[in-house]
């Protein structure tokens, strides 16, 4: 009989089950939604990092084809086929030879060298506007995931204390899945916040990057127009470390010194 009572009231006894799910599950459509909300940001956030150090990668690799063949072309449209198509690089030479062609047209030559160096500043410009597309959303994911997470946090605490109030006690069964649901939402939006922060200075400080050496690259660009292909980057006017050895080796030797050369006998 005994062992019948304490069975019933086995049964009978809240059964209480605490775990993520249960905690959303008790936060119902709005625990959800904030929940939704941060799993976008964070699946956002990657896609813009993956696909920006790609972008990136992409444009340094190309790079890598400008200081070994393009500057070695006899004429800058050779070069410039010698260019992956639809690169950054690409882009800036055939928009300084478009602007040459109008150069040719303008009487005032110091207006002239402003139209060729603004057409290509304005190509600089469109790449590095292109490069920064998505960071603005990270940066507004670091901003703001925190403080939806804090929402998410507000709001199991306020259920929490509607419950309290119910019970007329803080009884453990009460509050636990609330808040446990409020601390999750905050941990949640610490996690979609950090990485986005990171992410958004890492590529930041990579597009820094892109943008000097296409200044570089102009600049050489706009010094070759102009010299009518006289003037080269110093990377291709250096002598090599080769031939700076085959003149070391041709050049007369020193003489010691104290030596003195014997007067020819009369």
């Amino acid at each position: 009989m005994l062992i019948e009572l304490l069975a019933a009231a086995g049964e009978a006894a809240p059964q209480n089950s605490f775990g993520f799910m249960e905690a959303m599950n008790q936060g119902g459509l709005i625990a959800w939604s904030i929940f939704g909300v941060l799993v976008i940001m964070s699946v956002g956030s990657f896609y813009i990092l993956i696909t920006k150090l790609l972008e990136q990668q992409k444009i340094f690799n190309q790079y890598k084809n400008v200081r070994s063949h393009f500057w070695k072309a006899g004429t800058l449209r050779e070069g410039s086929t010698k260019l992956d198509k639809n690169s950054a690089w690409r882009q800036i030479v055939d928009d300084g030879l478009a602007a040459e062609e109008a150069h040719t047209k303008m009487t005032d030559s110091l207006e002239a060298h402003d139209w060729m160096h603004g057409s290509l500043a304005r190509s600089e410009a469109a790449i590095n506007s292109k490069l920064a597309g998505g960071l603005p959303f990270l940066a507004t994911v670091g901003a703001t995931a925190p403080f939806v997470g804090l929402l998410g946090t507000v709001i199991g605490i306020y259920r929490a204390l509607i419950n309290i109030g119910i019970a007329g006690s803080a009884s453990i069964d009460k509050v636990a899945g609330p808040v446990g649901e409020a601390l999750i939402m905050t941990a949640i939006g610490l996690l979609v916040a950090v990485p986005a922060v990171l992410a958004y200075n890492w590529l930041q400080s990579r597009n820094k990057r892109i943008a000097e050496l296409l200044s570089g690259f102009s600049t050489d660009l706009l010094a070759n127009i102009n010299s009518k292909g006289a003037v080269k980057p110093a990377l291709m006017t250096k002598p090599s470390t080769q031939q700076a050895g085959k003149a070391a080796a041709t050049a007369p030797a020193a003489k010691p010194a104290g030596s003195t050369t014997a007067a020819p006998k009369r």
